[in-house]
């Protein structure tokens, strides 16, 4: 049993897919979120979806940063992290303009003062406000706040997602085919639209990285950041403080703290520029969160191979949690994007012209695999010493 099932999650949401599998699957089975309808506006030719998603335990790392350096502005950041995952699925089929958000925050309010949900606030505002240079344009219709002691420990920060769009212009998934590429958009690194630079962690597998990643003290100083009931074994048991050092590849250092809590990268500029111009280039998206480097074995059309044989080099705070958890590389591909967190399949001859458009917005791009014929849906990712297959 691995060490994230034994601390109560699951990578591949088993029981969530087993609960739901009834449900209607909206007009594409396959695209990354469900579409419906146009309910709102009766068009036939148009879709409607509504999406919910949200910064997930990494909320939990906030706090601990903050209670230990008393600075709050680092709660900007899972605002961030609360729109983005929304956003980024929603990218996934296509929409990237005229969309409405609706927060939705869960308090203890014994341990939340009111400054960290200022800080949340502002923070979503000033996310859109700099999404809305890049044309993507999202209306902020306010939310639910509430205290809520009894529910949870500390704080959860969600929200959801409504958007119109025609169905002319919408990502399936079903165009994939034998014979596509795969290009690769990598979550680390700093792209032109960001400040500072970004570990790629993304807002999955929180609960590993910061277990794995932290030491003992914060289980001591802190008991209200884990579950009770945890085995000691799996909680806290790295060797780390947040406010320890760590070498960056461009020479320079940061804080622990601030790798795993670098606010989740949005691709929303690349791939609005990739989806007004050059659309019928794009056969599907996927966007790696749950599920890591696996999450595109739920959305194929049919059986097919896909082969991840380029994988960009993990950034080092996946070799932080690696070594950290003693976990292996079949368990770390399934949890965490490992540094390549968006999918784009795509013709051959369409690739370079992709991927010199990430390039242009700073986020780098390569051809990381393919896909091949095959009688049944898999997956193999081929590493420089080992091979996963799934």
């Amino acid at each position: 049993m691995s060490l994230y099932n034994k601390r109560g999650v699951s990578a591949q949401k088993e029981e969530v897919h087993k609960a739901v599998e009834h449900l209607d699957q909206g007009l594409y089975p396959n695209a990354f979120c469900k579409l419906y309808p146009d309910y709102l506006g009766g068009d036939a030719d148009w879709v409607n979806v509504t999406h919910a998603d949200g910064a997930g335990t990494k909320s939990i790392l906030a706090y601990l940063y903050w209670k230990e350096t008393g600075n709050a502005s680092v709660w900007k950041g899972i605002a961030q992290d609360a729109i983005v995952m929304n956003l980024d699925d929603l990218l996934c089929v296509g929409i990237y303009d005229n969309i409405l958000f609706s927060s939705t925050v869960d308090r203890n309010k014994t341990l939340i003062p009111g400054e960290v949900l200022e800080q949340i606030i502002n923070g979503s505002a000033e996310l859109f406000a700099q999404l809305k240079e890049y044309g993507v344009n999202i209306h902020y219709l306010g939310g639910e706040t509430a205290d809520v002691g009894d529910v949870v420990r500390t704080i959860a920060v969600n929200g959801t997602m409504t958007a119109r769009w025609p169905k002319n212009k919408v990502i399936s998934n079903d165009k994939i085919k034998a014979g596509d590429v795969i290009v690769g958009l990598a979550g680390f690194g700093q792209a032109n639209y960001e400040t500072s630079y970004n570990s790629g962690l993304g807002s999955n597998g929180l609960t590993s990285a910061r277990h794995d990643v932290l030491e003992k003290y914060y289980a001591h100083h802190f008991p209200e950041t884990f579950e009770s009931k945890l085995s000691d074994d799996v909680v806290y048991i790295g060797k780390h403080r947040l406010a320890d050092e760590v070498k960056l590849p461009n020479g320079e250092t940061s804080l622990i703290g601030r790798l795993l809590l670098s606010p989740t990268r949005t691709f929303a500029p690349v791939l609005k520029e990739i989806l007004q111009n050059h659309f019928d280039a794009v056969h599907g998206l996927i966007h790696c969160s749950g599920g890591g480097q696996t999450k595109c074995m739920k959305y194929l059309p049919g059986p097919m191979k896909i082969i991840k044989d380029n994988l960009f080099t993990p950034p080092i705070i996946f070799d932080l949690i690696k070594d950290a958890s003693g976990a292996d590389a079949r368990e770390m591909y399934q949890v965490f994007n490992m540094g390549t967190r968006l999918e784009i399949y795509t013709n051959e001859k369409d690739a370079d012209t992709l991927i010199n458009i990430s390039k242009s917005f700073g986020v780098d791009a390569q051809v990381i695999g393919r896909v091949e014929a095959s009688e049944k849906k898999e997956l193999v990712i081929k590493l420089k010493d080992e091979e996963l297959v799934f």
